[in-house]
């Protein structure tokens, strides 16, 4: 049975490093840039050059920016019909064993118990300091286990941190275990996405809702996790796929003229449009997720029993104004970079942008950032220092874009 349940979410990105002319995104690349034969490589990988992706390293592996049509065209045919982007690069975990909730919810700030089957949501990561490790979302599913999506530049320290975990867990005699999943992960994002994905599922897809999640067969192809949510802010799913059928079921979603492949290019100005956090620029583990606007990932009933990792330090600061915020910013000009300065009215620096770029929807340029307390009412006049120049910014509201999730 399809579950109907309306959450708030947040995409999940990791990091990419580009060629000059390309915003650098998410988590910061490794210091020694990896040569091709070093990248691993999605099993998609082939098809991306057939199909003329120009690939890049991301986070170790070697993704697609782009295709043939541009970046902006790529972000515009997202908002407008639907486009397939290659994920599976990111970390996929079934938590197994009768005490599956108990231990995931010794590392994440999210209340897994009061989930409904097949219900999802957005969480965190926390360490004892209060920083956000990561993000993430974990599905509670009526298979009997737990299905959790990590990002993929930070795959090493949250399987050693899961790990970790685990062996205290066994050690004091909980029922748990951990299976790292191989499958492939496509997202298809879009207003078309419903059109298109129905022709291929028996079920009725509108019975599966915002941050809800069944398998099915999709296109002859069976086994396959939809998960309905993405880092768009458009309606669409994740599906995780066997490997081997993977290719089959993209070729098979690209035979609607609706569907588009699109690259980590589209990805980052789209998230970035629908206001969403990316690790390891908007939010890392020097950031608290009071500070960066995501108190509302803390269960009510976590926040009472303070049992999430780093609580003592995270609770006091919901009550509490903390010296910083997460803002939105919109300015004119040239576009506003991650590190660039953000200025008061007389010149003095309140605070650094995380993320930004020029909004194709828009024709402004977006951003996030952090800036001091006084300065975080939506409206307040700011500045921003973009190549030695000072140009005026006005702190926003975000989403940038509205949002379309589904919820029935």
């Amino acid at each position: 049975m399809w579950a109907r349940v309306l959450l708030r979410g947040a995409g999940l990105a990791s990091a990419v490093r580009g060629p000059p002319q390309w915003p650098r995104l998410g988590e910061a690349a490794p210091r020694r840039h990896a040569s091709t034969a070093e990248m691993k490589k999605t099993e998609l990988f082939n098809f991306h050059r057939e199909q003329g992706g120009k690939m890049v390293e991301f986070a170790g592996w070697s993704m697609p920016v782009q295709y043939r049509d541009s970046h902006i065209v790529s972000h515009m045919h997202t908002r407008e019909h639907c486009s397939i982007f290659d994920v599976s690069h990111m970390l996929q975990t079934k938590v197994h064993g009768r005490d599956r909730i108990k231990f995931m919810e010794s590392l994440v700030v999210a209340d897994v118990a009061e989930l409904q089957e097949n219900q999802g949501t957005l969480s965190l990561f926390t360490n004892e300091k209060g920083g956000i490790m990561d993000d993430l979302i974990v599905t509670k599913t009526d298979q009997g286990y737990l299905y959790v999506v990590s990002n993929a530049g930070c795959a090493d320290k949250d399987s050693a941190h899961m790990k970790s975990r685990l062996a205290e867990c066994k050690a004091a005699g909980l029922n748990v275990d951990l299976e790292f999943l191989e499958e492939a992960l496509i997202a298809l994002q879009g207003p078309s996405m419903p059109r298109v994905l129905q022709q291929g599922l028996k079920e009725d897809l509108s019975k599966l809702t915002f941050m809800t999640s069944a398998l099915a067969t999709l296109f002859g192809v069976p086994n396959c996790r939809v998960t309905r949510c993405g880092y768009t802010g458009e309606d669409g799913v994740e599906i995780s796929v066997p490997r081997s059928r993977v290719v089959e079921l993209t070729e098979k979603l690209l035979s609607n003229s609706e569907v588009k492949l699109a690259g980590l290019g589209a990805r980052d100005s789209l998230r970035l449009e629908a206001g969403l956090c990316l690790y390891g620029n908007d939010i890392d583990e020097t950031t608290t997720p009071v500070e960066a606007t995501l108190v509302w990932t803390i269960g009510k009933r976590r926040r009472q029993a303070l049992d999430f990792p780093g609580a003592g330090v995270i609770v006091p600061q919901i009550k509490a104004k903390t010296a910083r915020k997460r803002v939105g910013l919109v300015s004119m000009g040239p576009p506003v970079r991650q590190h660039t300065p953000i200025l008061s009215p007389d010149g003095k620096v309140i605070g650094e942008v995380t993320s930004g770029c020029p909004s194709p929807c828009l024709k402004k340029n977006v951003a996030m950032g952090y800036v001091d307390a006084a300065f975080t009412k939506n409206g307040t006049a700011v500045r921003v220092e973009v190549r030695k120049k000072v140009v005026p910014a006005v702190v926003s509201k975000m989403p940038f874009v509205a949002t379309n999730y589904f919820s029935g």
